[in-house]
Formats: C-alpha cells, structure tokens, sequence
C-alpha cells in the first residue's frame, strides 16, 4: 500500500526531530496541545501514520509510568475508601 514503505534513514530522523520538537512542547506548556499545534502538524506529516498513533500511546504510557513514580501507587487507598 502506499506510504507503508519503511522510511529511510533520514525520513526516520526528521520523524523523530519533529516528534522530540513537539514533546519539548508539551513538557513546556503542561501538555496544552493547542499551544503545539504547529509542531503536531510537523510531526504528523513528517511521521508515518502507524507511528504517529504508536508515539501517542508511547507518552501516554510514559506520563502515567512518570505519574506513578512521583505520586507513588497506593492500590489499598484506591479501593473502597471513599
């Protein structure tokens, strides 16, 4: 199918640039994807569709592993008590 041709070396990068590009965005404004919105249409059109939807995945699992490790994970405290 077309566009499912692996990316060569330097389409892989400049994937990659835009995708830290827009990451750094995101860190800096609190995940406020408006204010990246530029940067998230560099990184879709520069990235592959299958890798634009695994890099979302990606951070979300990132941001919640980072969660869990500054705000610990406390199962006991979650179930029940109200």
């Amino acid at each position: 199918a077309a566009g499912m041709a692996a990316p060569t070396m330097k389409e892989r990068k400049a994937c990659w640039g835009a995708r830290d590009e827009f990451w750094q965005c995101l860190d800096s404004h609190g995940d406020d994807a408006a204010k990246c919105e530029k940067l998230r249409r560099a990184f879709e059109s520069r990235c592959p569709q299958q890798w634009v939807k695994h890099f979302d995945k990606r951070r979300d699992f990132l941001k919640y592993k980072k969660k869990l490790e500054t705000e610990g994970f406390h199962p006991s405290e979650a179930a029940g008590k109200s």
